[in-house]
């Protein structure tokens, strides 16, 4: 089961945050964003990085490999 999707979303609402603002800061477009709040798409290794460290969590975390 894909939780990337999931877990992304629900870190970018716990951050108050619009796929816009997320995409404006990860440098990539809010269809991207889109792409993987539905799984359509997943990131590539240096994206997962960026990501993991844009919300702080582990990339663990957001591949749902632990829960925390």
């Amino acid at each position: 089961m894909n939780k990337f999707k999931d877990r992304f979303r629900e870190l970018r609402i716990e951050k108050g945050a619009t796929r816009q603002q997320v995409a404006d800061d990860l440098f990539v477009s809010v269809r991207l964003i889109s792409y993987w709040e539905n799984g359509k798409r997943e990131c590539n290794f240096d994206m997962l990085i960026k990501i993991a460290k844009y919300f702080s969590v582990s990339t663990d975390y957001l591949l749902g490999l632990s829960d925390y």
